[in-house]
């Protein structure tokens, strides 16, 4: 017999069986699974239910932008100084508390960017953003 010292005394394996071992460790991984999942849901709340329908709200931040050049942009449409402030008016009638961002190009003279700023302050407009590239880092 393999294994074996004696005829008479019991068998000795010098091997050892890891299968049952493996059937444990794959039955715990699946549990912390489970239970990791379980426990990163959260708190329950009752969401609010979105329609169906799709939303006719434009977004209200108006992007004025001043290129190289000194051209002005009111969103995508090329402006001059006058139709700028006349259409930021009506936005401004329409939306009490208009928010607006400036993004100037770095060649673009200061004389337009603040011409802008005059425009936006005569027009009770506080909610002023410029916009900067980040800083590497």
């Amino acid at each position: 017999m393999s294994g074996s010292m004696d005829s008479g005394d019991k068998d000795v394996y010098d091997d050892i069986n890891i299968t049952p071992m493996l059937d444990l460790a794959y039955v715990l991984m699946v549990i912390f699974i489970i239970m990791t999942t379980a426990s990163v849901q959260g708190i329950k709340v009752n969401l609010p239910k979105a329609s169906n329908t799709p939303s006719l709200a434009k977004p209200q931040t108006k992007a004025i932008t001043i290129t190289a050049d000194g051209t002005m942009y009111l969103d995508t449409y090329p402006v001059s100084l006058p139709e700028l402030e006349n259409l930021l008016r009506q936005y401004k009638a329409a939306n009490p508390n208009l928010p607006v961002v400036l993004k100037g190009d770095a060649a673009a003279q200061y004389q337009t960017i603040m011409d802008v700023l005059e425009v936006a302050k005569s027009l009770d407009i506080t909610e002023i953003g410029l916009v900067t590239k980040r800083a590497p880092t």
